[in-house]
């Protein structure tokens, strides 16, 4: 595991808004909630092609969200991006 994932699981519970802290992270086809505003979204390489990204910002509580679109990953979908030490 990185160090950028583990920063991310280290998000304490009470960081994250009640609907932020329902989503199940890393399983393809998981919701988001209602509140999640898309951002922008990337192209990533994955060993069977590329994949695409989406960026989310929770509007309640201002986490920041990435959901990767991968048919090919069962545990693909949403994830915390970790917040840099400049950003805190």
């Amino acid at each position: 595991m990185s160090q950028d994932q583990m920063t991310a699981l280290e998000a304490k519970p009470s960081d994250l808004c009640e609907p932020c802290a329902g989503i199940q992270q890393n399983w393809r086809r998981a919701p988001g909630h209602a509140e999640l505003i898309q951002g922008d979204n990337r192209k990533e390489p994955r060993a069977h092609g590329q994949v695409t990204v989406t960026r989310y910002r929770c509007d309640r509580c201002g986490t920041r969200w990435d959901y990767e679109n991968n048919k090919v990953n069962l545990h693909a979908g949403w994830s915390i991006v970790p917040v840099r030490k400049s950003q805190e």
